[in-house]
């Protein structure tokens, strides 16, 4: 059973409640993900080969310390860094190290600023020097999928509408969508109701109400959908180590459809596509 309620009565998570947003939360939505989307788009220009995934690390950590911002994934459940980055066979949650990065590595980089109490939450796919063709195609249908949840997202459908049209596109690429991880709704917590699949059936789940807002950030992968957890208790990678790839947007459901919070100012929400441009 879901119920929905009004968001400033909803202080913490609670299975099957979800809040609604008026004009306020829109408002600290479209701060906290301009934010993180403007320092996505600074990572994209050191986004080279043999930089550390370290500095990336450290220049978000900067960057929300100049602009009064808080990286979400500091200290959050013992995780020591301001952004997570995933190279090549890591499906998410990849701890930044010392290792330089590779010709021809795809990495996606996971970053949640908290502006005045809101999480803006986005990712995006940034290829290192020249990369495969395989690896382009998997990046190219990582975008088109969440362009079509993005389109599914809209009053009068359900949850399920946004997995299906997730997995029709991937799965209809031959590829497949990675099953262990959803988005989830955001706002003043970072992790809140409802859970989104990329993957299901139309018509099925959350019906889809103005004022939620959550993520849609669909993992596609290159192999099959399963993933295991490596020992550090965070890094998930393909089971077949095949490429897999992701990449995220924080959104809010309106009377008409949605409102993406974290557009790239810059145009670089692929930098893939921003590059061949």
């Amino acid at each position: 059973m879901v119920t929905f309620v009004e968001a400033s009565a909803k202080s913490r998570r609670t299975p099957g409640v979800i809040p609604l947003h008026g004009e306020d939360g829109f408002a600290g939505m479209r701060k906290a993900g301009a934010l993180t989307a403007k320092a996505l788009d600074i990572l994209t220009e050191f986004v080279e080969p043999g930089v550390p995934t370290s500095k990336l690390d450290q220049i978000a950590y900067e960057f929300a310390r100049d602009n009064n911002a808080i990286p979400a994934t500091l200290f959050y459940k013992g995780y020591r860094h301001s952004i997570c980055t995933s190279i090549n066979h890591v499906v998410c949650h990849g701890i930044p190290d010392e290792r330089g990065l590779r010709e021809g590595d795809i990495v996606n980089i996971d970053l949640t600023l908290i502006v005045d109490g809101w999480y803006g939450d986005s990712s995006r796919m940034y290829p290192v020097g020249e990369i495969s063709r395989k690896a382009e195609r998997l990046i190219e249908v990582t975008y088109e999928s969440l362009a079509a949840g993005l389109a599914a997202a809209k009053p009068g459908n359900t949850t399920g509408d946004i997995g299906a049209a997730i997995q029709a596109v991937a799965e209809g690429e031959r590829m497949s969508v990675v099953r262990d991880f959803v988005g989830h709704g955001v706002g003043r917590l970072f992790h809140d109701e409802p859970n989104i699949l990329h993957f299901g059936t139309p018509g099925t789940g959350v019906p889809l109400k103005p004022g939620m807002i959550f993520t849609i950030e669909p993992m596609i992968n290159l192999g099959k959908p399963h993933v295991k957890i490596l020992s550090d208790g965070w890094t998930a990678v393909t089971r077949d180590r095949t490429l897999s790839s992701q990449c995220e947007h924080s959104i809010g459901i309106t009377e008409t459809g949605n409102e993406v919070f974290t557009l790239s100012p810059g145009g670089l929400f692929n930098p893939l596509a921003a590059r061949a441009a």
